[in-house]
């Protein structure tokens, strides 16, 4: 839970507003090179220029951090990963359906034992806090005890996580499947037990339509309906075969959206993994829907998914937002995940500069959450969730910032070779997380 002892971070302070257009923009971003926090009760009470912080501070009243000359900024948001996948990550696959079958439905069948789950927790989060992830949106399995393990651990220690059982009763292992009625049955019960409890979010986690009959999507988007605060978060057009089969199951439906569509499973608050292939006719489902888009960049390499592409959907009206997906995903690491989809963007000649980065990973992933008024920010009112990098963490860092005379190229830097290593320390809802 909350530190209750009030403490100022003092360092180089940077927060957004908005998507900065670069550099010059302002408006969009605020840097302070000599700045504070002030932390109260988990909340942040004030920011701005050190001398003020300090100065509105009755003498004493505040433990003083001095993190200087780190850069502060909010905790980065990871808005798709899968929790029990902690142990599958780096295993050598081929694509997505080989990689369910042979690697993460084994690993899934674990998490029946509540032991197993807590164990995992602990170093999922862990790892989470120590490359700066304050904030993440996972999937557990399919077994209600896993949901315990994975809110229970973030209970503990006072992180404001999002999550759900996946519901799949086809295509899987027997004693992975759960029926229509049990996941409805399971995930109710786990939402009125942990949806608003301290900082917990339930989503309702149907896998995807191969894993799960129209039964099941059906009560899925009852779920939606009876529980409009919750999220709803599933995967769409990752690979052509995934594509190939949802077509051969749902034959009547108009493509692979349409499926998700016709049972009520889309708005403001739903989160698709991937949406690599999408057609036109989707992307105006998705405009008008105003479902999420997630980028999943370390994935789609490693599993040779394809290229996300970032302008045609934010082009289309379709709100973004990035993540790592562990296991399929190569890094816990935000940064990491921003130097791939850097790459990804570049193969497709969309450039995208250092300071749409770093927002993508605070304000605007907390933005396609619907919590930028709680996480993603700086301002005073926010929980304080907050993460402090070095950029000089590592000697190749170092020698490389000795010639950097700008922020847009420290923070490209850290996005290009930063990891865990850059992450000074991790504070949720004003909390140090890291030893």
């Amino acid at each position: 839970m909350p530190d209750q002892t009030p403490i100022l971070l003092r360092g180089r302070l940077l927060d957004f507003s908005a998507c900065p257009a670069g550099p010059d923009d302002t408006e969009a971003y605020s840097y302070e090179e000599d700045g504070a926090l002030l932390i109260e009760d988990g909340k942040i009470a004030a920011k701005g220029c050190y001398q003020d912080v300090v100065s509105a501070c009755a003498e004493g009243s505040a433990r003083i951090v001095d993190h200087r000359p780190h850069l502060i900024l909010p905790g980065f948001i990871d808005t798709h990963i899968h929790f029990p996948q902690a142990q599958v990550i780096a295993s050598w696959a081929d694509q997505l359906l080989d990689w369910l079958n042979d690697y993460t439905f084994p690993e899934e069948l674990k998490f029946a034992d509540l032991a197993h789950g807590t164990r995992i927790a602990k170093g999922f989060y862990d790892a989470l806090v120590a490359h700066g992830t304050t904030t993440a949106v996972a999937y557990c399995s399919s077994h209600p005890a896993s949901v315990d393990a994975y809110f229970k651990e973030a209970e503990r220690r006072g992180m404001l996580m999002l999550g759900g059982k996946t519901m799949m009763d086809r295509n899987a292992p027997a004693a992975l499947c759960d029926t229509a009625q049990s996941a409805y049955d399971d995930s109710k019960a786990l939402l009125e037990t942990w949806h608003g409890r301290g900082r917990a979010h339930y989503v309702v986690t149907p896998r995807f339509a191969i894993t799960s009959t129209p039964a099941q999507l059906e009560v899925a988007g009852t779920l939606r309906r009876e529980h409009p605060e919750c999220h709803l978060q599933t995967h769409i057009n990752e690979n052509p075969n995934e594509i190939a089969l949802t077509g051969e199951l749902y034959p009547d439906a108009a493509h692979y959206l349409d499926v998700y569509e016709s049972f009520g499973l889309l708005g403001p608050k739903t989160l698709l993994g991937h949406c690599i292939h999408m057609t036109g006719p989707e992307m105006r489902v998705m405009r008008e829907t105003g479902s999420v888009a997630v980028f999943c960049p370390t994935s789609n390499l490693f599993l040779g998914s394809g290229l996300y592409d970032k302008a045609g959907l934010e082009g289309a009206g379709i709100r973004t937002a990035i993540a790592t997906d562990v296991g399929g995903g190569t890094s816990y690491s935000m940064l990491r995940t921003l130097d791939e989809g850097y790459k990804i963007l570049q193969l497709q000649r969309q450039r995208m500069h250092p300071l749409t980065s770093f927002y993508w990973i605070t304000l605007g992933n907390a933005q396609a959450l619907s919590l930028a008024e709680r996480i993603g920010t700086l301002q005073p009112g926010s929980d304080a969730d907050v993460v402090v990098l070095d950029a000089r963490a590592t000697q190749p860092m170092a020698l490389r910032m000795e010639t950097v005379e700008t922020l847009s190229e420290e923070l490209f830097l850290l996005q290009t070779l930063g990891d865990d290593r850059t992450v000074v320390q991790t504070y949720a809802a004003g909390t140090p997380q890291k030893n």
